[in-house]
């Protein structure tokens, strides 16, 4: 008993008076309709097991390096239920990939084929979310593949699945500052100056 009550106040009762009273950043919006339908597909499809949306500190890990943006911070989760933080990086950081690549012709085109945009990759895809018809009908959004991958004679249309996610995963850009002005300053005058690349770098490492 003593046990379990010392590891339930360390884990979750000491957690909790600490994150609490926590407010979100001032850049940090409350997610759109489209957006939070988007959140259920990137969960209904398990890209939070491969894919995690916290980038480390620098003094634990590369994740700056990599271009995955500053260290997440609580209230950047502040409209996130269920929080989908991940445990394992099959895949890169996502945390900023509406900064990294904000093209929607580049997500759709992704989630259709992978290896057309990143050769070896190991990610599946997601023909379900997109139908290959004849001819494009009004209203609906056509993917813009690399030469080669598309069907012969053939166009490849967005299901709204598809282009929900692809809302989410835009409007995942957390590059506002989470500091006061006067912190920043001061924090940036005693760290040495890093260009942060927006590349993205994968890496299949585990989170700690």
């Amino acid at each position: 008993m003593v046990a379990l009550a010392v590891a339930t106040a360390a884990l979750v009762v000491l957690p909790y008076l600490q994150v609490r009273d926590i407010a979100p950043p001032e850049g940090l919006k409350p997610y759109s309709s489209a957006e939070l339908r988007g959140r259920q597909v990137y969960i209904s499809n398990g890209c939070v097991y491969c894919h995690s949306q916290q980038p480390r500190d620098r003094n634990l890990g590369p994740d700056a390096e990599r271009g995955w943006g500053r260290a997440s911070v609580p209230g950047d989760y502040f409209y996130d239920k269920p929080h989908l933080l991940g445990s394992m990086r099959t895949g890169p950081d996502l945390f900023n990939i509406g900064a990294r690549q904000p093209s929607k012709d580049w997500h759709l085109g992704h989630l259709y084929q992978p290896r057309a945009y990143i050769p070896g990759s190991i990610m599946p895809s997601y023909p379900y979310m997109f139908e290959v018809k004849d001819a494009a009908e009004p209203g609906d959004e056509v993917v813009k593949l690399p030469p080669g991958q598309t069907p012969p004679s053939k166009v490849v249309v967005a299901r709204p699945e598809a282009l929900d996610l692809v809302k989410y995963l835009q409007g995942m850009n957390h590059t506002y500052p989470v500091l006061p002005p006067t912190v920043q300053q001061a924090t940036a005058a005693t760290q040495p100056a890093t260009a942060i690349p927006l590349s993205s770098a994968s890496a299949a490492t585990p989170v700690p």
